[in-house]
């Protein structure tokens, strides 16, 4: 409820009791082990101890009174991966989760998004959790969503009459992980710490659960176009991995938690879908009972970004075909490939960034609003392949996959690949991006607990190998996923960098590389969009 100082003591919470409550549902918040004004430490970020606490949890919960014995659960972010952790406790109340904004892979979807630490998460992450479990609340005023200082510390519980016991809990704390030192602990995908060699990136992710997760659960899983560097994925991959019979995709224009409507042609900032009623529509018809008309729906629900259309489909992809570009002489993409083979060179500049607008912030608790609303400068100095004028409209759903072949002047290498469109008036439009980091360019059959519809790599030590200097090589990789509509008159433009400073640490390090990009021939690099399939 609001304290006395009229501001909520629960930034999130009351959302869910204002949308739940009045309903007939009862809400239960709880602080995980070892954050707010709960007892223990976190040994580790979605640590498998606190996986064990919610069966605890969910007994307690069918124990009272007001219990009818059905769960739901929902939530943004790490809430939502929780989510997928109750229900992987296979407790037989749990009926129906909402996983919002969630990671299906901690390490892929989350902090190495193709194989590069987002060296800036973890260190804001840190300083989030030192102002908020440790109750440093000076430490507060960088982060939108905690920043009013009339906001309380943890909270204690109604038998804490003076709150000792919440002071006692967040001295505790003190001993918690620190996430710069942990998450550097896993350089590669299957890197296990050294004390504990059973505990890897898999330890800390749902899917490594997936064998636990009764069939019969109900599944709503909703992420947003530009949610961070791959929740999209996380929230497909689960889609596609589960074999739940009752589970569901949306896709919205939306950041990380839906706090802005991120399309440029946007009515308003402030997202006007409203996710929570869909939400509570979802467990209506699975925890009440009552009948919503949902399942007389197409199973998955995106938006088209430009088009400013909702679309539905059957499955995911939702679209069969493709279209194909080809790098070409003059920096060109055309529909055809050249058949001789040419190349482009482009010094990564260790200084260049993507600017502090963009889907990076938000997953840090970082305010953003204006998404890349600086890209046009920025893009301008990137070794960029843009088409000719489309005579018509031109839309896509789904992951645009590059095939670039690439060699460099060094062993390793960071390479980003922007797609972005030009309208016929000049203007730049960013639209979606990818990552690979070039020692893990080896591609590899998806595995039954992350399958894809998009090129999947292990990152494992073993996989990993160094570039042949000055020896092209092919990398081919996903962007994150989109749906969008190129304007009939636009330009198409595919853009490629060495360095995203404002994110990623140099690859290598001191050793800016020089990258050449090969076109046509035999070595022909090729952006491949998903078409629409309408």
């Amino acid at each position: 409820m609001p304290g006395t100082t009229g501001v909520e003591q629960s930034p999130n919470t009351y959302r869910y009791r204002d949308m739940f409550v009045p309903r007939g549902y009862v809400l239960v918040v709880v602080d995980a082990r070892g954050t707010g004004a709960s007892f223990g430490t976190r040994d580790s970020f979605r640590s498998p101890r606190e996986r064990t606490d919610y069966k605890d949890i969910a007994d307690w919960i069918v124990g009272q009174a007001w219990s009818d014995g059905k769960i739901g659960a929902t939530g943004i972010s790490y809430l939502g991966a929780a989510c997928d952790f109750l229900a992987s406790t296979g407790h037989p109340a749990v009926k129906a989760i909402a996983p919002l904004f969630a990671v299906w892979d901690t390490w892929t979807d989350n902090y190495y998004p193709g194989g590069m630490l987002i060296k800036k998460l973890a260190l804001v992450y840190d300083e989030l959790m030192l102002a908020l479990d440790h109750d440093k609340r000076e430490y507060r005023k960088q982060f939108a969503y905690f920043a009013n200082l009339a906001l309380l510390g943890p909270l204690p519980v109604d038998e804490d009459t003076d709150g000792s016991l919440a002071r006692e809990a967040v001295k505790g704390h003190l001993a918690n992980f620190r996430m710069p030192d942990f998450i550097t602990e896993f350089k590669c995908r299957d890197d296990a710490l050294p004390y504990d060699p059973a505990f890897t990136p898999a330890s800390f992710s749902p899917y490594n659960y997936l064998d636990e997760m009764p069939a019969d659960i109900a599944v709503y899983a909703v992420s947003g176009w530009m949610d961070g560097a791959g929740y999209a994925n996380g929230v497909l991959s689960r889609y596609l991995t589960l074999p739940n019979r009752n589970k569901r995709v949306l896709l919205g224009p939306w950041d990380h938690g839906a706090r802005v409507n991120t399309s440029p042609w946007r009515s308003a900032q402030t997202p006007e879908f409203p996710l929570l009623g869909e939400v509570l529509r979802f467990f209506d018809q699975h925890l009440a009972g009552r009948d919503t008309g949902l399942e007389d729906e197409q199973p998955i629900h995106y938006f088209a970004a430009h088009a400013e259309e909702w679309r539905a489909a059957p499955s995911w992809p939702p679209v069969s075909g493709s279209k194909r570009f080809y790098t070409a002489p003059g920096r060109r993409l055309s529909a055809a490939r050249a058949n001789d083979g040419t190349a482009d060179e482009v010094q990564a500049d260790f200084t260049a960034g993507s600017g502090t607008q963009t889907r990076y912030e938000r997953i840090a608790g970082i305010d953003a609003t204006n998404y890349y609303n600086d890209w046009p400068a920025r893009e301008a100095k990137l070794l960029s392949f843009t088409t000719e004028a489309l005579g018509a409209p031109l839309e896509i759903a789904g992951h645009p996959v590059v095939s670039l072949w690439l060699a460099t002047s060094e062993p390793d290498a960071a390479v980003f690949v922007y797609l972005s469109e030009i309208e016929a008036d000049g203007t730049v439009r960013y639209v979606t991006e990818g990552v690979l980091r070039a020692i893990h360019r080896a591609e590899a059959p998806c595995p039954r607990d992350y399958k894809t519809t998009w090129p999947y790599r292990t990152f494992a030590r073993k996989d990993a190998k160094p570039m042949p200097i000055g020896e092209p090589q092919l990398l081919k990789f996903a962007l994150m996923p989109i749906a969008w509509r190129f304007a009939k008159g636009s330009r198409i433009r595919l853009s490629i960098s060495g360095a995203d400073a404002d994110h990623f640490a140099q690859t290598p390090h001191g050793r800016p590389p020089l990258l050449t990009v090969k076109s046509g021939g035999e070595q022909a690099t090729m952006l491949e969009l998903p078409t629409a399939w309408h």
